[in-house]
């Protein structure tokens, strides 16, 4: 109990040290402030980037792996004088795998294209048509906010029937409820069924902003643009069962390499992609950034430490005739030491909230898509890398305090 008294009494001399020299505290906690400002800035930057990221390619589905003319290369050059003498994948190749796939929990294809017009009376927008396959909504991410997802008629009988992104909604049907109404598409009537969740404008579209994009069945998508791209990707999605979908892949390669009747010496001439892929990739790129935070940071918080350490000597200096009197008094050697353990670190806790304010103030301010948040993880952070920097800084000058000797250190002016 009474150490714990000491304790309270060596913080409470520690904040009134720094109330009674407010010039020279705020001075030494700027290079703390500074230093942890762009290391949390920077860490809250990357956090949001990913988050954003990681939203947009949600839409490619989890537990999935695609099949498709050209790979997803990351590092090196991309070599596509190769690639693009493939032949292309087919619908037909698409009902071959879903026959045939004993791994796959579900398959789907998908074929589009962009810049096509899209009319309601006299409102019209350009938005991207995807033509997709029936268990399309099953292997990616088909949120819808009204109406519902394509039947197995519409699909078999090439139905003019859409299923409508959300801002293509808000164009065409002004406060209007869309689903039921007809509109046109590459100039033929189409029923609306369905309106997609909204998602909101993201920094990395991976197939097109969903918003604005429609989906229709793949049997008519072919019968009005399979002339013009002919090439489709295929969705394998896999089972939990299956850790890393190795089975699934491997039997899509076996299956795909005897459709089309490669040698065992000959190179596939198709593409098995997966989305963790880019998720590498990316987090490569944010980890170089995280990198640099803390470089950047790291010698701002450096100069702090220092300037903090300075101040210090100086108070001990300052205050060795007052150390004299305590300890005559009976005061221990820990309580000088935290007396003015607790100063530095309370001084770089201090700098280090300022920071932390003000990355947070950092953001509200608009950065078009992308939405800044500053999470407890990262203010946690904040604190605790000052708390370090305050004990680093102040041990030296409060070990050398509390080994003064009394009778020397009342003496002393």
């Amino acid at each position: 109990m009474q150490f714990l008294r000491q304790v309270f009494e060596s913080f409470r001399f520690a904040w009134q040290a720094l109330r009674s020299n407010l010039l020279r505290t705020t001075l030494s906690l700027l290079g703390v402030t500074v230093g942890i400002f762009a290391i949390i800035a920077v860490f809250t930057l990357v956090d949001s980037l990913e988050r954003n990221i990681k939203e947009s390619i949600n839409v490619l589905g989890n537990n999935s792996l695609y099949v498709q003319k050209l790979p997803w290369t990351f590092d090196g050059p991309y070599q596509w004088w190769k690639y693009f003498q493939r032949p292309e994948l087919t619908y037909s190749d698409f009902r071959y795998l879903n026959e045939h796939l004993e791994n796959a929990d579900a398959v789907a294809a998908a074929g589009g294209k962009g810049g096509v017009t899209v009319k309601n009376g006299n409102n019209s927008m350009p938005c991207r048509i995807s033509g997709v396959t029936m268990d399309y909504n099953r292997v990616t991410d088909v949120v819808l906010a009204t109406g519902r997802y394509f039947t197995a008629q519409e699909q078999d009988g090439s139905r003019n029937a859409v299923i409508l992104g959300a801002e293509v909604a808000e164009n065409l049907f002004p406060n209007q409820i869309a689903v039921g109404q007809t509109m046109k598409v590459a100039g033929l009537n189409f029923i609306v069924i369905g309106v997609q969740e909204k998602k909101g404008a993201s920094i990395l579209e991976v197939g097109g902003n969903v918003d604005r994009r429609c989906l229709i069945p793949y049997t008519t998508y072919a019968k009005l643009f399979q002339s013009l791209n002919p090439s489709i990707s295929i969705f394998v999605k896999g089972y939990d069962t299956d850790p890393g979908l190795e089975d699934l892949e491997g039997e899509i390669r076996g299956i795909m390499r005897a459709r089309r009747s490669l040698k065992p010496t000959q190179t596939d001439n198709f593409a098995i992609n997966r989305p963790e892929a880019l998720f590498k990739f990316i987090g490569a790129i944010f980890a170089v950034l995280t990198t640099a935070g803390w470089v950047i940071g790291g010698f701002s918080i450096l100069i702090g430490g220092f300037g903090i350490a300075n101040i210090m000597f100086v108070s001990v200096k300052e205050r060795t005739n007052i150390i004299g009197i305590q300890k005559s008094l009976g005061a221990k050697n820990y309580f000088i030491l935290f007396q003015f353990l607790f100063e530095a670190v309370l001084l770089s806790l201090v700098g280090g909230l300022a920071g932390i304010a003000l990355v947070y103030l950092l953001s509200f301010i608009q950065l078009g898509t992308l939405e800044l948040h500053l999470t407890a993880g990262n203010i946690t952070l904040g604190l605790g890398v000052s708390s370090i920097i305050g004990i680093l800084s102040g041990i030296i000058p409060a070990f050398s305090a509390s080994r003064l000797d009394p009778v020397i250190a009342i003496r002393a002016k």
